[in-house]
């Protein structure tokens, strides 16, 4: 299925691109979050109607993206989870617990924004986590865990 694309999508191509993807894609990602539509005529037509005011608002998320990314980027995190003694932690620091601890700081990111390549942190000590803003706003902040003797 052909669709016209929306807002920039990772590894599929950049606004306004019409793409050649699998119809189960389309249909049930795609399409639903609003990030394309299909290659018809009369989309086409709609789309090159409103190109300018769709850049104007990619351009406008982009500058906030990197704006809160400028205020975000260094910024150390610090969680307390129960520890043994080797600094094994009993449970594990995910994703969903960094952004908690982010929202309590007063920056708005969302657990799937936040990319951990190692995943779940379970030892006790620095870490270094992603947070991606944006397509093209990736962010670097330090986590700092704490053991808490059980």
């Amino acid at each position: 299925m052909q669709v016209i694309l929306l807002d920039k999508v990772i590894n599929l191509g950049n606004l306004g691109e019409i793409v050649k993807v699998k119809d189960g894609y389309a249909r049930n990602f795609l399409i639903p979050t609003g990030r394309a539509r299909r290659a018809t005529a009369a989309n086409k037509a709609e789309f090159e109607a409103k190109r300018v005011e769709l850049e104007k608002t990619a351009a406008a998320k982009l500058a906030q993206s990197q704006a809160q990314g400028e205020k975000l980027a260094g910024t150390a995190v610090k969680l307390t989870q129960k520890a043994g003694v080797d600094g094994r932690l009993f449970g594990s620091v995910t994703n969903h617990d960094i952004s908690e601890e982010l929202v309590k700081l007063g920056f708005p990111v969302a657990k799937s924004q936040v990319r951990m390549p190692n995943g779940p942190i379970k030892t006790v000590g620095d870490s270094t986590v992603s947070v991606a803003l944006h397509t093209d706003v990736l962010v670097e902040i330090t986590v700092t865990v704490y053991g808490e003797s059980a």
